[in-house]
């Protein structure tokens, strides 16, 4: 009996511990991130969201949230007006004055990486997990993660054989004007990259280029997004407004690819690994028919 009430108390108190360790963790979030966003979620945490930035467009739930402005050009007001323990970005969020306003008003605020890598993505979910009571569920997201790209990679490797590697090129437009492509050391490089493909555009970050040099390249293949329109009608605009890449072989062979520009905010985000499977099957149509062996 002495055995039982010892057990019950046991318990108690380890349910009062994990009560107390909940408590304390931030109930009231702001995310700037696209992708961060979509790993609260992910990880179980939108009940916790009361505002999100204009980057924050996925799953659709959250766009009814308060919006404090674009995650670079945040709004104090904004933010302070809906009383968060918690506003989570990455390195891209600012402006600096706003965030420093924002900490001497007692908000707590948390950067992750932005970084386009594994181990970046790795340390984002570890401290996601942490900061949502959630460490085994973020680990569980980080598995999934690598398993879905590894195989995938496999799968492009054993279905490419000789085929020559695809040159690519990614185009990011505004209302389809002034198109900008981007380089190394983005996220759509390392989208390209993981996808099959190869990046012709050798400068860092993204730089406007003519009508010319884009043809200079002959890209196989263009993939296309725009911050304001979306699908088809963007593809149209930066067709309409551009004719030097109009005129380009890939679009003569109806080489065209359209993503959704959210993909390429805040770092690795959960829906990657299904944007990289439909590119590689574009770049790779026998990827679509063929049964590849993963199991290696």
């Amino acid at each position: 009996m002495r055995l039982d009430y010892t057990l019950t108390g046991l318990c108690a108190g380890l349910l009062m511990s994990t009560a107390s360790l909940a408590d304390d963790l931030p109930q009231r979030w702001i995310s700037a991130g696209g992708a961060a966003t979509e790993w609260i979620v992910e990880l179980g945490g939108e009940q916790r969201l009361v505002g999100v930035d204009t980057t924050s467009q996925h799953p659709q739930t959250v766009t009814t949230l308060p919006s404090v402005g674009y995650q670079r050009q945040l709004s104090a007001e904004g933010v302070l007006t809906l009383a968060p323990d918690l506003l989570l970005g990455t390195e891209e969020m600012g402006p600096p004055p706003v965030l420093e306003q924002l900490e001497k008003a007692g908000v707590r605020i948390e950067r992750l990486s932005a970084r386009s890598d594994l181990a970046a993505l790795e340390d984002n979910l570890q401290r996601l997990g942490i900061l949502l009571g959630e460490p085994e569920k973020a680990q569980l997201a980080l598995e999934d993660f690598h398993q879905q790209v590894n195989s995938l990679q496999r799968q492009i490797q054993q279905s490419a054989g000789d085929q020559p590697t695809p040159g690519a090129l990614l185009l990011l437009g505004v209302g389809g004007n002034n198109p900008l492509v981007a380089g190394r050391n983005t996220m759509a490089d390392w989208l390209l990259r993981q996808a099959g493909a190869r990046n012709l555009a050798e400068h860092d970050g993204y730089k406007n280029l003519s009508g010319e040099a884009l043809l200079a390249l002959d890209a196989d293949w263009l993939v296309l997004t725009d911050r304001q329109l979306r699908g088809a009608e963007g593809q149209q605009a930066l067709l309409a407004q551009n004719p030097g890449l109009a005129a380009s072989r890939a679009v003569g062979e109806g080489h065209l690819l359209t993503i959704d520009p959210t993909l390429l905010v805040g770092g690795l985000g959960p829906r990657l690994p299904d944007a990289l499977r439909q590119l590689s099957h574009a770049f790779y149509p026998q990827l679509q028919t063929r049964q590849v062996d993963v199991s290696q």
